[in-house]
This record gives structure tokens, sequence and C-alpha cells, in this order.
């Protein structure tokens, strides 16, 4: 059943990144970085497990925040990149070099409408994806991977 959201609130982003995390440890996945952004990119939460590296944080804003403002998911930026190479170029100039176009950035979607992203980094792009598709899922939201 699919909720409607207005907007992703602190409570909502807190428990989309408890259920990436119990995922995650469900699944034996690596130790993940999660970022939950609003719909204006804005980070509302950060969940960084033990032994993750360095660059980690900024991955996940990047997959969250390239999806949120692009409006694509970041596997239709990664396919988009194959393709248009130039264009995905200049868009990541134009972000400040924060644009990350691989999957693990999920567009969380309520009515139809973009209310923010998920990004996570840490284990393979398909399994950050995965992860994230089923903590929105979770809630009754609408992933939206690309």
């Amino acid at each position: 059943m699919t909720k409607d959201y207005s907007e992703i609130t602190l409570d909502l982003a807190r428990e989309l990144g408890d259920l990436c995390l119990a995922y995650a440890k469900d699944k034996g996945m690596k130790p993940l970085t999660i970022a939950v952004v609003d719909a204006a990119g804005q980070l509302k939460v950060m969940l960084r497990q033990d032994g993750t590296s360095m660059l980690r944080p900024e991955i996940a804003q990047g997959k969250a925040r390239g999806a949120v403002g692009m409006g694509l998911g970041s596997r239709a930026l990664y396919d988009r990149a194959q393709s248009q190479p130039y264009f995905i170029q200049a868009m990541n100039a134009i972000a400040g070099g924060s644009l990350v176009p691989v999957p693990g950035g999920v567009l969380v979607k309520s009515a139809g409408r973009i209310i923010g992203a998920i990004g996570i980094t840490g284990d393979s792009s398909d399994n950050d994806e995965a992860c994230a598709v089923h903590a929105i899922e979770a809630v009754g939201l609408t992933a939206d991977p690309g």
C-alpha cells in the first residue's frame, strides 16, 4: 500500500535509514554509508557504519543529491553517462563535482511527486540500490532507481 507523505521529515528519514541498515545486516552487506535527502537535496540523515572509508559520505550524498537534482535515479544517470558522457560531465561541473552517476541513488516518491532520495555506498552499486529500494517500499512509498 502506497502512503502519501508531503515531505521527508526527520522521523521518516530516520526510519528509512534504519530500514536500510536492517536490510544490509540481513543480506550480509559490506559496511554502508546512507544519505537521506529531502526534495531540495538537503541532508536529513547520514548514517555511516563502522569500517567505511573516508569519502563514503560524499559519495552517498552525491548519489542522492544527483538523483534529486536531475529528477532521475542514479541508475538512469549512469545509463545517460554511457550514451551522453559530455552531458553528465557538464551536469557534474554545474553540481560542483558532487554528482555521482552510478546506481545507489534512488528517488523517493509520494503520489507521483519526488519528495527526496536515498543515496547508499559501500557494497556493489546494485546492492546499494536494492537496499534503498527495499527501505522506500517498506514504508509504503514509491522507489524510482531510474
